[in-house]
């Protein structure tokens, strides 16, 4: 499957604040279409970055602004569905009020071209966080749940670092060391050399 990744950047807002913010934005692809994960602060670059590709669907890997709030613009845009899962649902409709949504489970699988995309319910970030994996391109989106140094941040609400650390030890870190893990914010890791870190993140709290 080839994987596309360009960053685009714009606000996250939470809580009453708002922080500038770098996006990593995924597109997944095959000869039967693409799917868009997470397209972040600017449509226009997105449907550039598709270069015409027919669009199978957009999904998030969770509902903070900066991951959702192009989606139901960009829904409309190519006639495809919205994917996330509904534990998210109070931050999505901060966003984007009553716009639709289809929602996603636990080891749902979506198909590219025979390729198999796994989606793992993984909270803690947020309640609806989830991780796409790709076991044929040995490739991890983590989303905002795990990043080059650690897990993603639990300091505002709906979030809970016991929770990411079991969704790390229980779900992600149970893939192969050697899964490249491609997150939601800066540079690409792998499996190994993040889980080999967990009690430091641990000790430290974050």
């Amino acid at each position: 499957m080839k994987i596309d990744k360009f960053v685009t950047n714009g606000k996250f807002r939470l809580d009453g604040g708002e922080w500038d913010v770098d996006n990593n934005v995924y597109i997944l692809g095959g000869k039967g279409g693409v799917y868009i994960v997470d397209p972040a602060h600017d449509a226009e670059a997105v449907i550039d970055e598709l270069a015409g590709r027919p669009v199978r669907g957009i999904i998030l890997t969770h509902a903070h602004n900066d991951h959702c709030e192009l989606a139901p613009q960009l829904a409309e845009h190519f006639g495809v569905e919205v994917h996330l899962h509904p534990e998210d649902d109070m931050l999505w409709r901060e966003t984007n009020g009553d716009a639709p949504y289809v929602p996603l489970s636990d080891n749902q699988q979506f198909e590219l071209d025979g390729e198999k995309i796994t989606v793992f319910h993984t909270p803690g970030h947020s309640p609806g966080c989830v991780v796409l994996h790709l076991p044929q391109d040995n490739v991890l989106l983590s989303g905002d749940t795990l990043f080059n140094g650690g897990p993603g941040a639990t300091g505002r609400k709906y979030s809970d670092f016991d929770v990411i650390v079991e969704s790390l030890r229980n779900v992600v870190f149970n893939l192969p060391g050697e899964t490249k893990v491609y997150p939601g914010h800066g540079a690409e890791t792998t499996i190994g050399a993040e889980a080999a870190r967990i009690d430091e993140y641990v000790a430290r709290g974050y």
